[in-house]
C-alpha cells in the first residue's frame, strides 16, 4: 500500500468555528484546550477521571455519512482524537428565537442547580438525550445521567426538568438540528484521507488515515501508545502523569468500526464502542443488556471501545469474562498479516497478553448463543451505576435431554490476575444433573480455581463468597423459579 498524504494540522468544528491546530500535544486534553486555550470555561474540571460528568460536552461525528451527536468525558477526550468532529460546548447552547435554551430553561424553572458546579454537565448530557428523544422516560433520562454526579441539588429535581425540556421547545427546531445538513458537509469536507502527524521524533501525535495505513505504522513504532476511546488512557494522563508520546488516535477509523452478524456470530471492530455495540448484542444476546448499561456512564460508553477494553488485559475488564464464556474468538493483526485466537488464551498474566510487538486487536468474534443454552452475566460492584467490578461472573450452560449438563462454559473476572475460567467448577458440573446439590458439590471446586485478592473494592473473603452465590442465582435462575432475581427502581417504585 502507498504511504497516505501526510497533513501537520488537525481539524475540526468548535460550536459555530472552524479550529485548525499545529500545536497540540499528544496528551492535551480537551478539557484543558476549552478551558485554557480558549476561555470556554462553563466545562468544568471535577474529577479528571471521567467519573463526575462536569466536564460534559458534545462531540459530533460522521457515522455511516450521518451525524451523530455524543455526550463524552472532556477531561480523559484527547484533542488527537478530535480530527473531522464537532466539539459543542454548553456555550454554544440557545433557543431557535435566541434567549435560554429548552434544556437550561426547564432546570431552571424546576430548581435543577443549587451551587451550579455540575449544571453545565447535567444540561449537556440532558441535550444530548433531548436531540435523539425528546419525550424520553425516567429510566432513559436515569440512564443518560449515569455519569453525572451531583453533590447538593438531588435528581429529582433534575428529573422533572428533563421530562418537561419539550414544553419550552421543539427539539427539530433545536439550532443543531437545523444546522445539521450544513455541519455534515463541512464535516465531510474536513475528511480528506491524509494522515496527520504532528510534532518530531517521539513527542509525536499521528492519526493514522486507514487500518492498513494504522497496520505499518504500529509495525513501525510497537512501542507507540495506542489510544482508541481514551477512557483508559485518559487517566494514565491525568492521574498518572504518563508520557504517551508517541500517540497513535484510531478512534475515527471507519474499518475498525463495523459490527455485524453472520452465521450466528457477531463479529465486532475493536474500534467499536459500547453505545455503538449496544443495540444488536442486546438483541442477540440479552444478557448483555444490563451489563453494558452499567459500564461507567452513558459518556464513557459513548467513548470506550469494545477492542480497547480486551486489549488493556484488565483483570476486571467488564466484556472479557461474558466473552470467554460465549467460545469468542479474537483476530489479531501484524502489518498485513492476521492471526485468530480463542479469547480466552490471550490473557497470558497480569499485564501481559498473547500479543506481539506491533500487534494490535482488529476484531472480536462472538457466537449468538443458541436457543436452548443459558446464559447469563452478573456484575458485583459498591454501587449499582458507574462503579468498578469487584467480581463479574459468566455463565453459558447447555443441557441434554435428561436434564444432566452437556456443556458449561464459567469465567470470571476481579478473581485471578487474568480474567479466568472456573475450570474446575465446569468439571464438577460436567455430566451431572442440573440440580441444587449437583450446584452445592460444585461450590468446593472454585477454591481449586481462584486465589482472590483484597484490595479497596473488595476483600479477599467476600469475592471468594460473591462468586460461588453468583453460580448459586445462575441456577435460581435456570430452573423454573417464579421469585424475581433482579428488581429495577422503576418496577419497585
Amino acid at each position: 500500500m502507498a504511504k497516505p498524504k501526510v497533513r501537520t494540522e488537525l481539524r475540526f468544528l468548535l460550536n459555530g468555528s472552524d479550529v485548525t491546530l499545529q500545536d497540540v500535544a499528544a496528551d492535551e486534553t480537551l478539557l484543558d484546550y476549552l478551558r485554557l486555550r480558549r476561555s470556554l470555561r462553563g466545562t468544568k474540571e471535577g474529577c479528571a477521571e471521567g467519573d463526575c460528568g462536569a466536564c460534559t460536552v458534545l462531540v459530533g461525528k460522521l457515522s455511516g455519512g450521518k451525524l451523530v451527536y455524543e455526550s463524552v468525558n472532556a477531561c480523559i477526550r484527547f484533542l488527537g482524537s478530535l480530527d473531522g468532529c464537532h466539539v459543542v460546548t454548553v456555550e454554544h447552547l440557545r433557543a431557535d428565537a435566541g434567549g435560554l435554551h429548552p434544556v437550561q430553561q426547564a432546570m431552571v424553572d424546576f430548581h435543577g442547580s443549587q451551587c451550579g458546579f455540575c449544571t453545565p454537565g447535567f444540561v449537556m448530557s440532558l441535550y444530548g438525550l433531548w436531540m435523539r428523544d425528546p419525550d424520553p422516560s425516567v429510566a432513559a433520562i436515569e440512564k443518560a445521567l449515569q455519569g453525572n454526579l451531583c453533590r447538593c441539588t438531588g435528581y429529582e429535581a433534575i428529573v422533572r426538568a428533563a421530562r418537561a425540556v419539550s414544553s419550552y421547545g421543539a427539539a427539530k427546531k433545536d439550532p443543531l438540528a437545523a444546522e445539521r445538513k450544513s455541519v455534515t458537509a463541512r464535516l465531510a469536507a474536513l475528511r480528506d484521507g491524509k494522515r496527520v502527524e504532528i510534532g518530531a521524533g517521539k513527542q509525536r501525535l499521528i492519526v493514522p488515515a486507514s487500518v492498513d495505513d494504522f497496520a505499518s505504522i504500529l509495525k513501525k513504532e510497537p512501542t507507540a501508545t495506542v489510544v482508541a476511546g481514551s477512557t483508559d488512557v485518559g487517566l494514565w494522563v491525568t492521574k498518572h502523569m504518563r508520557d504517551i508520546s508517541p500517540a497513535v488516535f484510531i478512534g475515527g477509523l471507519d474499518g475498525l468500526r463495523a459490527i455485524a452478524e453472520e452465521n450466528g456470530v457477531i463479529t465486532i471492530g475493536a474500534g467499536v464502542t459500547y453505545s455503538e455495540a449496544f443495540g444488536l448484542l442486546a438483541k442477540r444476546i440479552p444478557a448483555l443488556g444490563p451489563l453494558f448499561d452499567r459500564i461507567g456512564g452513558e459518556q464513557v460508553r459513548n467513548m470506550g471501545t469494545i477492542g480497547g477494553n480486551i486489549a488493556n488485559g484488565s483483570p476486571i475488564g467488564d466484556t472479557p469474562p461474558p466473552f470467554i464464556a460465549l467460545g469468542a474468538r479474537l483476530t489479531l493483526r501484524r502489518g498485513s498479516k492476521r492471526r485468530t485466537i480463542a479469547l480466552e488464551d490471550f490473557f497470558v498474566a497480569y499485564g501481559k497478553q498473547d500479543r506481539r510487538p506491533g500487534e494490535f486487536v482488529e476484531a472480536v468474534h462472538v457466537p449468538v448463543p443458541a436457543k436452548s443454552s443459558r446464559f447469563a452475566v452478573h456484575k458485583v460492584t459498591k454501587r449499582r451505576d458507574e462503579d468498578i467490578t469487584a467480581t463479574l461472573g459468566a455463565f453459558f450452560l447447555t443441557l441434554a435431554r435428561d436434564g444432566t449438563v452437556a456443556s458449561v462454559r464459567i469465567a470470571y473476572g476481579g478473581m485471578a490476575a487474568t480474567p479466568k475460567r472456573a475450570s474446575a467448577v465446569e468439571q464438577a458440573l460436567l455430566g451431572k444433573p442440573w440440580t441444587e446439590a449437583t450446584v452445592d458439590a460444585a461450590i468446593a471446586a472454585y477454591d481449586l480455581d481462584f486465589t482472590p485478592l483484597t484490595d479497596m473494592r473488595a476483600t479477599a473473603e467476600y469475592r471468594s463468597l460473591a462468586a460461588k452465590n453468583l453460580l448459586r442465582r445462575f441456577f435460581a435462575e435456570t430452573s423454573g423459579t417464579k421469585a424475581p432475581v433482579t428488581v429495577t427502581r422503576q418496577e419497585a417504585a
